[in-house]
């Protein structure tokens, strides 16, 4: 190549030269990207007692809300018991009413024509009583006969007394106080076993403790199902996550309670969500001694929970891009 082009060609390269050492001192960083996936915690639904399923009353997919019934087992021995704990309390509810009432009216009713019998006769005592003990200075009537009037007079008080108790005890009623009280908490106990039949045979229908889809339906009406063990398996909208990894560098600028932006296929531009749980160790620990260049490898496991409204857009399993925001939920 000649001087002269080499005047023209040298020039060019410097420029060029410069302007690619100002493009790179320029130009921004890239975005920090994490990558992750969308999990959730699955609520799954079984019976408290072990029976029969007799029912399924949902379908894989379905939406349902608080309270709807998932499935059903046989209750037939739940409805005898409940029935039987009704007629106990019924008969004991009977026999302290019994032990409060008093006695029949008939009963009463004798009670007060005696009372008014004895004092009939009281009243006819006191006047014969009163006529002799005025016609004794006249000699007419005899001490003797005016101490007999003066008995029969005694004797129709007591008598009415005697009638007035018996008809006090008559409307009394038929119990004594501890024999009441006894027949009151034997009525409690009753009323107990037919609240816990009741419960138990509630239980036999079993319903959605919270609102959510059917992610799956593990058992078919026929299968004998023990206590405890999964029918339905439901996944609640707020019960959706997103799990990822952040590199070690990155470890310390994350909080729980701080604010990040998710990015998916078909998902809204304004997804986000808030960080709730970051893992103290380490997921990954190379199988050398800590060093700079092994520090690199060490990821950290992240959780961060969007609005409810959001994750139920989200699916179980669907990738998810993670960037910081540098800000905190409200």
């Amino acid at each position: 190549m000649t001087g002269r082009a080499w005047r023209v060609v040298v020039p060019l390269l410097l420029l060029a030269a410069g302007g690619g050492v100002w493009w790179w001192s320029e130009r921004s960083a890239p975005a920090t990207v994490w990558q992750g996936y969308a999990e959730a915690d699955f609520v799954k639904v079984g019976p408290t007692e072990p029976g029969l399923l007799t029912a399924v009353f949902v379908a894989r997919g379905d939406e349902v809300a608080s309270g709807a019934p998932l499935f059903a087992e046989d209750d037939t021995d739940e409805r005898a018991a409940r029935d039987q704990a009704a007629q106990m309390l019924a008969q004991a509810e009977e026999q302290l009413a019994n032990l409060r009432d008093g006695g029949k009216p008939t009963e009463i009713e004798q009670a007060k024509a005696n009372l008014a019998d004895a004092r009939a006769t009281l009243a006819r005592t006191a006047a014969d009583l009163s006529r002799g003990e005025a016609l004794l200075p006249t000699g007419f009537v005899t001490r003797q006969s005016i101490d007999q009037l003066r008995a029969d007079h005694r004797s129709g008080e007591a008598k009415v007394e005697a009638s007035e108790a018996a008809l006090a005890q008559t409307r009394a009623p038929l119990g004594r106080d501890r024999e009441v009280e006894g027949q009151r908490n034997a009525v409690a106990a009753s009323r107990a076993a037919l609240d816990m039949a009741e419960w138990r045979l509630g239980q036999r229908r079993v319903v959605a403790p919270a609102g959510g889809r059917v992610a799956d339906v593990l058992a078919r009406p026929g299968e004998t199902m023990a206590a405890g063990a999964p029918v339905v398996s439901l996944l609640p909208p707020g019960n959706i996550f997103v799990r990822f990894f952040v590199p070690e560098a990155a470890f310390s600028t994350l909080h729980r309670g701080d604010r990040v932006a998710l990015a998916c296929d078909g998902c809204p531009a304004d997804l986000s969500a808030t960080i709730s749980f970051i893992s103290p160790q380490a997921e990954y620990t190379p199988p050398l001694i800590y060093s700079e260049s092994s520090k690199t490898k060490l990821v950290f496991l992240v959780e961060a929970r969007p609005r409810p409204d959001q994750a139920s857009g989200l699916n179980p399993g669907q990738p998810i891009e993670v960037r910081p925001t540098g800000t905190r939920a409200p």
